[in-house]
Parts: structure tokens; sequence; C-alpha cells
């Protein structure tokens, strides 16, 4: 019985202590790979950033023939606005 005893404790002693290993590498394992995704987060964005300001001019340039009839349009808009106004009254001081 004793021999029985012996080897259940033994085994859970190694059951223990492997979980243990296990735990402190997933630890390490989480810290590392946390970094790895701290350090690509911030060149992803960094590169994206460089890639965005060196694309916007051609999209802009795409975007022109859509954005000139309707920039025209708010023009007219604002002139025709702008001639039916009231002129403002001011007030003279005696």
């Amino acid at each position: 019985m004793f021999f029985l005893a012996s080897l259940v404790v033994l085994a859970v002693g190694f059951w223990l202590v492997f979980a243990f290993v296990g735990m402190v590498l997933k630890l390490a394992f989480g810290i590392i790979g946390g970094v790895f995704s701290l350090v690509g987060t911030l060149l992803g964005a960094v590169i994206g950033g460089v890639v965005m300001l060196a694309v916007a001019p051609v999209v802009a340039l795409a975007l022109l023939p859509v954005l000139l009839p309707v920039g025209l349009l708010a023009l007219l808009v604002w002139a025709v606005a702008r001639a039916n106004r009231k002129p403002d009254v001011v007030v003279m001081p005696r």
C-alpha cells in the first residue's frame, strides 16, 4: 500500500512540475509574442503611413473627374446663395 501511495505522490509531483514548466513556457512565449506583435504593429503603421502618403496624390488625380463637377455645383450654389443675400445693415454712429 505504501508503494502504491508513493507512486501516486510521484505521479502527482511530476504532473505539478510539468504543469509549472508549461505555465512558465506559456508565459515566456506569450511575452515574446506580445513584443513581436507590438513591433509588427508599429512597423506596419509606419510602412502603411508612408505608403498612404505616396498613394494619396495618385488617388486625388484619379478622383479629379468625379470631384470637379461636384465642386463646380457647390460653387454655383454658393454663388446663387450669395447673390440673393440682402446687404448687411450698418448702423452709423453720430
